[in-house]
């Protein structure tokens, strides 16, 4: 538990950020949802992943749409979650 002043703004910095990382990979999730069809029934997780070798892109958005019986499918885009356009999820999901 932390008390006084100290190491309160950056909980709360660090609060705001989950938050809007969170709207963001929702509101991907519901746009794959739409795009590719799918059912309630098939689970789509949205995760951002930053990769420190120098032959990586750098900042990546990684899509999983895990449907029942079927093989997981992924899709990656090279940017981060926040930049993610509506033509780039659609160019993505169409490999």
């Amino acid at each position: 538990m932390r008390f006084g002043l100290f190491g309160k703004g950056e909980a709360r910095k660090d609060d705001g950020a989950k938050a809007e990382a969170k709207a963001v990979a929702e509101s991907l999730k519901r746009q794959v949802r739409e795009l590719l069809g799918l059912p309630e029934t098939t689970v789509i997780a949205v995760n951002e992943i930053l990769c420190a070798d120098p032959s990586c892109p750098g900042t990546e958005t990684v899509i999983l749409v895990m449907q029942p019986g079927a093989k997981t499918q992924a899709y990656k885009l090279q940017m981060a979650m926040a930049e993610v356009t509506d033509a780039a999820l659609a160019e993505a999901l169409r490999s």
